[in-house]
């Protein structure tokens, strides 16, 4: 069996803030999470690295979700 999944992801940005929004559909579960990323104001601007940062800490929690979601049905299934 093959299966695909999308993660869609939206990133909204300005000069000093990146905000990463991320949602799955996996198997009749939804997942959202976010990430967020902020430049010291008095780095120079280096917008690469804030969508980088705020999507990696987005799909870090997106992961972390699905992971506590197959362990409580793991938890389900052997208490059954």
């Amino acid at each position: 069996m093959q299966q695909t999944i999308t993660i869609d992801v939206r990133i909204d940005e300005d000069e000093s803030d990146t905000l990463v929004h991320a949602a799955l559909n996996l198997s009749g579960d939804h997942f959202e999470a976010t990430g967020r990323a902020r430049r010291n104001p008095h780095d120079r601007p280096m917008p690469v690295v804030g969508e980088e940062l705020a999507t990696a800490r987005a799909l870090s929690s997106l992961a972390l979700q699905v992971m506590e979601a197959a362990q409580h049905k793991i938890e389900r299934f052997l208490s059954g």
